[in-house]
């Protein structure tokens, strides 16, 4: 497998990825998540949450610590999809979370505890043109989300996919129309902003690629797209969906492969270096670092043993995620410093 694998790199004229393996942490036997688990965020204190708890598309829940409820639409007809917590101007722990079926993102307020419930809920933006949405990006320093959605079809068009922001007054204003758009991240500098982009042709995907802009957290605005990663010149894996995306807090894209069991990491230069495997899930829809230092990436997708549930693998000490520290900073913390490269403590392997 390794051998294959610094063929198809080399072949692809891609050096020194690294190769590395993680462990199971919620299996198919005690998940307490559907198999349409999604949305992966971390809140202040290093927990993980995801949504599709419960095996119900209303429903957010608690991974790590005891996999318990966080949050149940009020609506029986939302489909609540991604996740962000955030700290607001006067301190407090708030979180967003995407409705993919009606068209809005929710924010929660007056939180019990430092990883309980939130007291309060309310819609806030909304737009009868979002297509979804289906993730969340977030710029802390501009209290501004970002929204990717798509309409999926045979034959993918622009407009298919679409990227919207709101303000922090909750005032939502569309940035384009692309082919269909999923995952969407922000730089730790707040100067980029990644969104992938996937087309189809008579039923069958036939392009994966990553979008890069430069991104005004203030205004809002974006410009300068181009593509950072096209997954059909890298290593031919055009036909595999991308979806949720997460960076740490040095700036590596670590992005998810629906259907190849990985995740794929970049530098900010947009080279690869390393794939990620996951043991227990082939379709990993999203992602993110949690844990005590924020170190930890959790990575979640239906049970590769039983597709009607929800599995989650974790690298445990591989990085501090960006939304760790920034939440971290943000109530005045200081954020622990990174692991040295190449000392995350499962299966790495330097090729």
């Amino acid at each position: 497998m390794k051998v294959t694998l610094a063929l198809a790199l080399l072949g692809a004229g891609v050096f020194a990825a690294d190769e590395l393996t993680a462990t199971p942490l919620i299996s198919s036997s005690n998940t307490k998540f559907g198999s349409a688990i999604e949305g992966a965020g971390v809140d202040k204190a290093g927990v993980i949450y995801a949504t599709n708890f419960g095996d119900e598309l209303t429903q957010a829940g608690q991974v790590t610590g005891s996999q318990s409820l966080l949050y149940q639409a009020a609506n029986t007809t939302a489909y609540v999809n991604g996740i962000r917590f955030n700290i607001d101007s006067s301190g407090a722990e708030e979180a967003y979370i995407a409705d993919a079926a009606l068209h809005r993102v929710y924010r929660l307020t007056d939180r019990q505890g430092a990883d309980g419930a939130f007291g309060s809920n309310s819609v806030f933006c909304q737009d009868e043109g979002i297509l979804q949405p289906n993730d969340l990006a977030i710029a802390p320093s501009a209290g501004r989300i970002f929204l990717s959605g798509m309409n999926y079809t045979n034959d993918s068009v622009v407009g298919n996919g679409d990227l919207w922001t709101c303000d922090n007054t909750g005032a939502a204003r569309r940035l384009g129309q692309f082919h269909r758009t999923n995952g969407i991240e922000v730089s730790p500098d707040e100067k980029t902003l990644y969104l992938s982009e996937s087309e189809n042709k008579g039923g069958a995907v036939v392009a994966n690629r990553i979008l890069a802009f430069d991104l005004d957290a203030a205004s809002g605005d974006v410009t300068n797209q181009r593509v950072f990663v096209d997954f059909g010149t890298l290593d031919d894996t055009a036909a595999t969906d991308i979806d949720g995306m997460r960076t740490d807090a040095a700036g590596k894209l670590y992005v998810t492969r629906n259907g190849l069991g990985k995740v794929a990491v970049f530098a900010p230069s947009g080279d690869l270096t390393a794939y990620i495997t996951t043991p227990s899930i082939d379709f990993v829809a999203s992602l993110d670092f949690g844990g005590q230092d924020g170190t930890d990436l959790h990575m979640v997708g239906r049970c590769k043993d039983n597709d009607t549930k929800g599995c989650v693998d974790v690298v445990k000490g591989l990085a501090l995620g960006r939304a760790s520290s920034d939440l971290r900073k943000s109530k005045g913390g200081e954020t622990p410093a990174l692991p040295l490269p190449g000392c995350g403590k499962t299966g790495r392997a330097r090729k």
